[in-house]
């Protein structure tokens, strides 16, 4: 794979042009200050969330380690595509090297497709804990959490790999452009010159797999919950059960939908405006949001955020 990545010759550029949105250049300074807003608060909100769920004793539960993941994951994900696409948007260059931009696009599959598989995994311990209440702290232990955590970051590095080996080793007969606003898998595919088709056809097929895959975990898991709801006797145990999943079904709905639309479509038909504004939305907003969906809809985090502010001001005023 490093071998592959090191590889240039006269058909490799030195660097990239990230072309951006070329048809609305004055969006720029715009999205540059949406962008630096949007960073900010995930960064925020993401570390507020590790850090109540760790510093919190009531929130030693699967539950919250899963959570906690995602928003690790989620840190790591903005991280690896904001501050480059800050510093093109905001300065004369919008270049990146060649090197960086297979860097970037590696890791960026490589935590998009774990936080796909995290999802799924998310939805099998929502399962667990509603239809089999009285097991779930025996079925859901820290080893299984653990070991289900680490595959999903197992399966994003192993998917990564494959579909980056496989890019990187395309010819770009020394094209520069790239139409996006950063590096990624099929906008590489598209600049390539030489003959994509097995590269647009395991696109295809491994997307399909990892986002398919743990969406139909979850679309049955939320079948059997569903039904377990409904059979919970009082009314204020039915809404918190579905305040709870709720949250997690509107941060699957906001990070699989942009997803499906563009990489069930690798082949570049789509509109490329439609899809680099569905990039930003699923690599930016999505985890921006996440930790006010799942902070604003839980009384038991927002207990435990007041329960950290007012341990923090006690100790400052000491």
């Amino acid at each position: 794979f490093w071998n592959s990545m090191k590889h240039a010759n006269e058909s490799y550029p030195e660097y990239f042009i990230l072309m951006g949105l070329t048809r609305y250049l004055w969006l720029d300074r715009p999205l540059f200050f949406v962008l630096l807003t949007s960073y900010l608060l995930t960064l925020s909100g993401n570390t507020a969330i590790i850090l109540v769920s760790q510093l919190d004793s009531q929130l030693q539960s699967p539950m919250y380690f899963f959570l906690t993941s995602l928003s690790f994951l989620d840190l790591c994900f903005t991280t690896t595509t904001v501050p480059q696409m800050l510093l093109n948007l905001g300065g004369p260059s919008k270049s990146i090297t060649y090197m960086g931009c297979m860097v970037q696009a590696f890791v960026f599959h490589w935590l998009g497709c774990a936080e796909c598989v995290l999802l799924g995994v998310m939805a099998l311990d929502r399962y667990v804990a509603l239809c089999q209440p009285l097991r779930y702290s025996v079925i859901m232990d820290h080893k299984l959490c653990s070991q289900l955590s680490s595959t999903a970051w197992l399966l994003g590095l192993a998917n990564s790999l494959l579909q980056s080996t496989l890019t990187f080793q395309l010819p770009l007969c020394g094209n520069q452009a790239l139409d996006h606003f950063f590096c990624e898998l099929p906008g590489l595919i598209r600049m390539a010159c030489g003959n994509t088709t097995v590269n647009v056809a395991v696109l295809a097929v491994v997307a399909t797999f990892l986002i398919v895959g743990p969406l139909s975990m979850i679309l049955v898991s939320y079948g059997y919950i569903a039904r377990a709801v409904f059979r919970i006797p009082s009314a204020a145990g039915r809404l918190r059960a579905f305040n709870t999943c709720s949250s997690h079904l509107l941060v699957v709905s906001l990070f699989y939908g942009p997803g499906i639309y563009i990489y069930m479509q690798p082949s570049g038909d789509d509109p490329q405006d439609l899809s680099k504004v569905l990039t930003l939305f699923y690599c930016v907003i999505t985890p921006m949001a996440n930790p006010f969906i799942y902070t604003l809809r839980n009384t038991e985090v927002k207990g435990a955020v007041r329960r950290l502010l007012r341990k923090t001001a006690s100790s400052k005023r000491v």
